[in-house]
């Protein structure tokens, strides 16, 4: 059992940055591909970004390219969202998940494990 929990949320103002981390509860971090969705209010879950399982390689929904970096650190078993240049659209609960197999990335239903979630809400 894989126990994921989010901290980092918050109420920030539009241009600015956040960065998001996710503690994970197993001793085989390293053997999990890690990525964070988002929901914002009223609609669907949606992927924003995933990271291999030694983090050398990294992908981005189009809407959060270069703004957005996820990053891992196997020895502290944390996977971060570092968020800049938020827009209002950024608002939402952010989660992050793991999966242990090499299904479609951005798929929900690939990931084994989801955190609580934490909340993002960016203020025009």
């Amino acid at each position: 059992q894989v126990q994921l929990v989010e901290s980092g949320g918050g109420l920030v103002q539009a241009g600015t940055s956040l960065r998001l981390s996710c503690a994970a509860s197993v001793r085989t971090f390293n053997t999990y591909r890690m990525a964070w969705f988002r929901q914002p209010p009223g609609k669907e879950r949606e992927y924003v970004a995933h990271i291999s399982w030694n983090g050398s390689n990294t992908y981005y929904t189009d809407s959060v390219k270069g703004r957005f970096i996820i990053s891992r650190d196997n020895a502290k078993n944390t996977v971060s969202l570092q968020m800049n240049s938020l827009k209002p659209d950024d608002t939402a609960d952010y989660y992050c998940a793991a999966s242990a197999h090499y299904a479609n990335p951005a798929s929900q239903s690939s990931y084994d494990y989801w955190g609580q979630g934490t909340r993002v809400t960016v203020s025009s």
